[in-house]
């Protein structure tokens, strides 16, 4: 695994997420991929949404940095600028490989993610929390979480 960038967009109190079907799993994961070489993190997050979404975002705020097996992960709070939602057309939606599964963007109501297998957990548990209680004042200090 290597660092990785994502999102979190909320609309009409509905969550973007990726299904996912990997392995025998079955999961919904934050819009999001590695970083690549030469770009910051919140530039993945950007190239990333447009890539699985199709949509074009301005991050807000940094909202989480997940450790996992000693690489980070960065969530952003982000708005949509432009685009279709689920029209991405990065290389996961290329022709169907069983290494990488299904990929099926979709929306989410924030009161409904704790029943889904969203992962990461903790960020899934943040989401709800800091939808609950407003953003601006629980996200002034970024969580974080090392495992």
């Amino acid at each position: 695994m290597r660092n990785r960038s994502g999102i979190i967009l909320i609309e009409n109190n509905k969550l973007a997420l990726i299904e996912r079907h990997r392995n025998g799993l079955h999961y919904f994961a934050f819009p999001g991929g590695g970083i690549d070489e030469g770009e910051c993190p919140e530039q993945a997050a950007v190239r990333e949404a447009e890539e699985e979404l199709g949509i074009v975002v301005e991050i807000q705020q940094k909202a989480a940095e997940i450790f996992i097996n000693g690489n980070i992960q960065h969530y952003f709070l982000v708005y949509r600028i432009s685009g279709d939602f689920g029209t991405g057309t990065g290389e996961e939606y290329n022709e169907y490989n069983p290494a990488y599964g299904t990929y099926l963007p979709l929306w989410i109501p924030t009161e409904n993610i704790l029943s889904k297998n969203v992962l990461p957990r903790e960020l899934a548990e943040l989401v709800v929390r800091c939808s609950q209680a407003g953003w601006a004042n629980k996200v002034a200090q970024i969580f974080s979480t090392k495992k």
